[in-house]
């Protein structure tokens, strides 16, 4: 069974995007650091890539970035963070996190480093607890309202009134999918509710939560004549905020019933889980529900209420509010705030029934939630698209498979580019998702299904003008962004030749390291057999070679950068490797430098405790850290994890063949 240094797992409220996206920043952040990794993720699919108990036995720390329950439990008395999953969506925080991780429980100076705000976040604080229980039933209450939304909006294609047998365009089939569509849209709120109870309480916790949720959708039921509570009246049902509500009550029940029940003998451990805990925490969640029904129906017809009054307000104080939240973070809990909002509306919408003005104002919300949603990603491809040579061919690849995730309804594809420039990327995805939703709701468009992007244009009341909307705040939006770059790009040319009028040639030369990556690493800069007695010896053997070879105007700086990175970290990997680099503006390109110790330089901290024999040097202009540092610094951590790779390094003493075999990696 395989072993890995660092195991993790990543969950999103919706598994689409956050997920995936947490799962390779750790991947690649583990390989800059000569770690291998293994991360089960918490998609809508289900449990991916699954760690098994002598994976998690045998690894050295435990990296949780999730907002929904993974199961943490399994991962007692290991070195682990735990986090939101946002926090490890760029390689840079991912490996914070691994450091963090491994530094949990040993060395104090490393855990000291990080700042309060870590601190906080590794301990899990209330907000993130509650957080993630709720983004627990939001992830599996997401797929039975996309499932019943959009079976529901299909039938409509047969006509409004297609289910009704009286109506003179009813159809069958129709009548079918929308009593399939109206099952599944009626779950929504006891899933929501059993799950965030499930995140709480474990499974016991299902039963009183589906049942809190079934009381959230009838109310408490009355006799019409006789006012009395009656088991065959009719009571107002209070949403999905009642569905919340119940789903944290029935979760604590089940908590504090473990703690009544806890001196039971245990051998009565059977009865309790198939008797006691289902009977007791079904009767006192039942009994709650029932008793608050009354307020919490009050609660929730004063929110749609408050929504309702936005909207009396005009469509740009509505379309503002509902595209602000949708894109100030993205996929994240605003986000969702605002999509779970226009679902329960959505919901209430399609109850009432096509021709109310529930459904109409409801579907109009939806409609506009949906654009504010789809926007962002299409801003990206515009911009990469119409100012391509101010983006990296990174960014323009990422900018066009955003093309598809905006058209189906994937918001989190534009995170990547927000998060290099939060200010003013951030307000212009606000604004361009504020203006479609402004649009959407002055162009009156109805959208009866809570998801799918333009795949569900066919249901869409006024769908010509809902894509117009959504077009022309793209637009605006990628004009702004290009714009932003424009001038950072004019910016950053003006600042370049201030060094050196060649050095902008330079940059732009190893800014690309594949035009000319066969002779990156230079044969003259390959040292086969040094014997340094120490790492500080070793480094500044490099900073001296590096200003002979002219890469480098002041060795003490060098010498001064590479130790300050080790001060953060090792550098030193495994097998005799070692990856130091230093980012200075004495450096004037950048460069490799590698160096041979035969009989192994002690003293330098690995992460298998052994000597390094091959140290290869990163040598990196101050201007080009955060590009040009870390695409070397990748390749050559990926190259690590090649046995062929190692084996043929650190077992030639031929400068002419290390060199080439490196430069290979880099292509």
């Amino acid at each position: 069974m395989a072993k890995f240094d660092i195991i993790a797992a990543t969950g999103c409220p919706t598994g689409i995007a956050h997920t995936f996206m947490a799962k390779e920043a750790l991947e690649k952040a583990a390989a800059e650091r000569g770690l291998t990794i293994k991360v089960e993720t918490h998609g809508q699919v289900g449990v991916e890539n699954e760690l098994t108990k002598s994976e998690i036995a045998g690894a050295k720390a435990v990296v949780v970035a999730a907002d929904k329950d993974v199961q943490a439990e399994r991962f007692a008395g290991k070195r682990m963070v735990s986090v939101g999953v946002s926090k490890a969506l760029s390689v840079e925080a991912a490996g914070k996190l691994i450091d963090r991780a491994l530094a949990a429980k040993g060395d104090d100076s490393v855990a000291a480093a990080a700042d309060v705000e870590d601190e906080v976040e590794e301990k899990e604080s209330i907000g993130h607890i509650i957080y993630k229980h709720l983004m627990n039933g939001v992830s599996h209450m997401l797929v039975f309202v996309v499932a019943g939304g959009v079976l529901t909006a299909v039938s409509f294609l047969w006509g409004i009134t297609s289910f009704d047998s009286t109506a003179s365009d009813y159809n069958s089939f129709a009548a079918m999918l929308k009593i399939i569509g109206g099952i599944a849209m009626n779950l929504m709120v006891p899933v929501l509710s059993a799950y965030i109870a499930e995140s709480i309480g474990k499974r016991p916790a299902l039963v009183p939560g589906f049942v809190a949720g079934m009381i959230a959708i009838q109310g408490l039921p009355v006799n019409a004549e006789t006012g009395m509570i009656d088991a065959g009246g009719a009571g107002v049902g209070f949403g999905f905020l009642g569905g919340i509500v119940g789903g944290f009550l029935a979760g604590y029940v089940i908590l504090l019933l473990e703690k009544v029940f806890s001196k039971l003998p245990k051998n009565l451990d059977g009865l309790k889980a198939i008797f006691l805990y289902p009977l007791f925490s079904t009767a006192i969640v039942g009994l709650v529900m029932l008793g608050i029904s009354g307020p919490m129906a009050a609660i929730n017809t004063a929110m749609m209420d408050f929504l309702k009054g936005l909207s009396a307000s005009g469509a740009i104080v509505l379309g503002l509010a509902i595209g602000c939240m949708c894109a100030v973070d993205m996929g994240g809990p605003v986000n969702k705030a605002a999509y779970v909002t226009g679902t329960a509306m959505l919901t209430e919408a399609l109850a009432a029934g096509v021709g109310t003005d529930t459904y109409n104002f409801g579907t109009n919300f939806m409609a506009a939630v949906s654009a504010a949603c789809i926007v962002p990603p299409l801003i990206t491809t515009f911009a990469v698209v119409v100012g391509k040579k101010y983006f990296s061919q990174e960014d323009h690849d990422a900018g066009i498979v955003n093309l598809i995730l905006g058209c189906t309804h994937i918001t989190e594809g534009a995170i990547p580019f927000m998060t290099k420039n939060i200010w003013p990327v951030m307000p212009i995805m606000m604004l361009g998702s504020s203006i479609a939703s402004i649009l959407t709701i002055m162009f009156n468009v109805h959208d009866p299904a809570p998801h799918g992007g333009f795949l569900v244009l066919p249901v869409v009341e006024n769908g010509p003008l809902w894509v117009l909307a959504i077009l022309i705040g793209a637009v605006i939006g990628g004009i702004l962004f290009v714009a932003f770059k424009k001038y950072d790009f004019e910016k950053n040319q003006k600042a370049a030749p201030v060094a050196k009028p060649v050095e902008a040639s330079k940059a732009a030369a190893v800014e690309a390291p594949k035009a000319d990556a066969a002779d990156f690493v230079k044969v003259e800069n390959v040292f086969v057999a040094e014997d340094f007695a120490s790492r500080d010896e070793a480094l500044s053997f490099v900073s001296n070679q590096a200003v002979k070879a002219g890469i480098a105007s002041d060795a003490d700086a060098v010498m001064n950068a590479f130790l300050a990175r080790e001060a953060e970290g090792t550098t030193g990997m495994m097998e005799g490797f070692a990856i130091p680099h230093a980012k200075s503006d004495a450096i004037t390109e950048a460069a490799v430098i590698v160096v041979k110790d035969e009989s192994g330089v002690t003293g330098w901290d690995t992460m298998d405790g052994a000597p390094v024999n091959v140290a290869i040097a990163l040598l990196i202009p101050g201007a080009q850290a955060g590009t040009t540092h870390l695409k070397i610094l990748s390749k050559v951590a990926e190259a690590l994890m090649d046995e062929g790779f190692r084996a043929t390094v650190k077992g030639s003493t031929d400068a002419a063949e290390i060199a080439k075999t490196i430069n290979a990696r880099l292509v």
